[in-house]
C-alpha cells in the first residue's frame, strides 16, 4: 500500500515539474551584420530572414541638421547596388539615398512621411528608411565594418 501511494505521489510530482518547466522552443541563433557605405547608408542585415533594414547614419544626420522632408522608394520595387532610390531635404542641404545593395522593398517606414524629424532624433532605429530582402547576399562583403566606416568618415 505504501508503496502504491509513493508511486502515486512521484508521480503526480513529476506530472507538476513538467508542467511548471518552459515550454521547450528551438532556439535559432540570429546574426545580424551591421555595414556601411561610403554614401552615408547603413544596413543592418538579418541572415536568418535575408532582409536588411537601410537607415542612414548618426554622421549623415548631423551633416543634413534639421531633416524636413523623406523621400523613399515604393514598398514592392526592385533596386540595385548605388541607384539612387530616394532623397532627404533638410534645412540647409538635399541628399540622395543610395540602395547599398540590391533587392525587393519589402516594407517603408511610413512614419516618415508625417515625422521626417525621426531621422534627425534616432536615423538607425526609429528613423529607418525602407526593408529589403536582398537578391545578391555577395554584395554585403563590398560594405565597410564599423571601424571602416569611421576610418572613412575621418578622412
Amino acid at each position: 500500500m505504501h508503496s502504491l501511494r509513493f508511486a502515486t505521489s512521484l508521480t503526480s510530482a513529476l506530472r507538476i515539474q513538467r508542467a511548471l518547466r518552459p515550454a521547450s522552443h528551438s532556439f535559432r541563433r540570429t546574426v545580424v551584420t551591421k555595414l556601411y557605405t561610403t554614401d552615408h547608408e547603413v544596413i543592418k542585415f538579418d541572415d536568418e530572414t535575408g532582409v536588411g533594414t537601410v537607415s542612414i547614419t548618426e554622421y549623415a544626420q548631423k551633416s543634413l541638421g534639421d531633416v524636413v522632408f523623406v523621400e523613399l522608394p515604393e514598398k514592392g520595387v526592385t533596386i540595385k547596388q548605388g541607384e539612387p532610390v530616394g532623397a532627404v531635404e533638410s534645412v540647409k542641404a538635399a541628399s540622395d539615398i543610395y540602395a547599398p545593395v540590391s533587392g525587393d522593398v519589402v516594407r517603408i517606414n511610413e512614419e516618415l512621411e508625417d515625422q521626417p524629424s525621426l531621422l534627425n532624433k534616432s536615423p538607425e532605429d526609429d528613423g529607418w528608411l525602407f526593408q529589403l530582402e536582398l537578391s545578391k547576399r555577395e554584395e554585403l562583403k563590398g560594405l565597410l565594418s564599423e571601424d571602416a566606416y569611421k576610418k572613412h568618415c575621418e578622412s
